[in-house]
């Protein structure tokens, strides 16, 4: 079975007025419309959300619009996580009094604390909750990685049930899943490494190209769980081509051109990320037609 985030948790864009300022009424549509496109849960204020470059008061103004727009259809997973501790909690007890079901706390970027840095990082903001908790792995936007030891530590925390793994490393991942305690899931974080991830058990896939086939996903997570091996790679072969392009520059820029392609435009980046060139909207164009998805 998917974990307790379900089979898709979309990692959301955040969406732009022409002024460069949050649209709200904007970011209630689309969250209304992952949830009819195979989401199951949504991250806000993620990576893909632009989480970096937002201010508290935009980021807080998000978590309650995205709670209203859920009207109980699936779960909302609020991005609080800072290179800051007090300030990660500060956002974290925000989003909780807004209504939020879930937190996601990445690593610490920038400073790059050790292990034991870590496991006081991110314990301190789950004593400061009483929501679930999920950690994420990523050191290649963090430049420090949250060692298998460390995560098994982490996992005894009370309220801190889960990561998402963004580390590419299948090796690493099928060691933690068979060695995590009962309760703490295991959520692939890149798309690619879906197929493979959720084959060796893990939960779920916390999703960028969701946003663009969130259905085809959602079945392969199911069908991978399930065991159809086969079903799972035959989905995985026709969206290849996602996997890619979705990256062919930072994230969130060719998702938010392919959003636009699909009739769901979400506005421009937010510097310093910038729209994408005419080429890399090419790129994006031609793998969504081959993966079918345009």
């Amino acid at each position: 079975m998917a974990g307790r985030f379900g089979a898709v948790a979309t990692a959301m864009v955040t969406p732009f007025t022409e002024d460069g300022s949050v649209d709200l009424p904007r970011a209630q549509e689309l969250a209304r419309w992952l949830f009819d496109h195979g989401s199951d849960a949504l991250v806000i204020t993620g990576s893909t959300g632009e989480g970096a470059t937002l201010s508290d008061v935009e980021k807080i103004d998000l978590y309650r619009a995205a709670v209203e727009a859920a009207e109980g259809r699936g779960t909302i997973i609020a991005g609080t996580g800072t290179y800051d501790t007090a300030h990660s909690v500060h956002l974290s007890t925000e989003a909780e009094k807004a209504g939020v079901d879930a937190l996601l706390i990445v690593s610490p970027y920038y400073n790059k604390p050790p292990q034991r840095g870590l496991v006081a990082h991110f314990t301190t903001v789950a004593n400061a909750v009483g929501l679930p908790v999920m950690l994420y792995n990523i050191p290649g936007r963090t430049g420090v990685r949250i060692e298998h030891d460390t995560l098994l530590g982490l996992a005894e925390v009370e309220n801190i049930v889960a990561v998402k793994d963004s580390t590419g490393d299948l090796d690493g991942a099928s060691r933690l899943i068979a060695a995590a305690p009962p309760g703490f899931d295991v959520y692939c974080g890149d798309d690619w490494a879906t197929f493979a991830f959720c084959c060796a058990g893990a939960a779920g896939v916390v999703s960028v190209a969701a946003h663009l086939a969130g259905e085809q996903i959602h079945d392969l997570v199911e069908m991978a769980i399930a065991g159809d091996v086969g079903g799972a790679r035959k989905v995985h072969e026709q969206l290849l081509p996602l996997w890619d392009a979705l990256f062919v520059t930072s994230n969130p820029i060719p998702l938010k051109a392919a959003m636009g392609l699909i009739g769901q435009p979400v506005g421009a980046p937010r510097l310093p990320l910038v729209p994408a060139t005419d080429e890399e909207v090419a790129v994006v164009r031609r793998a969504m037609e081959d993966a079918g998805v345009l």
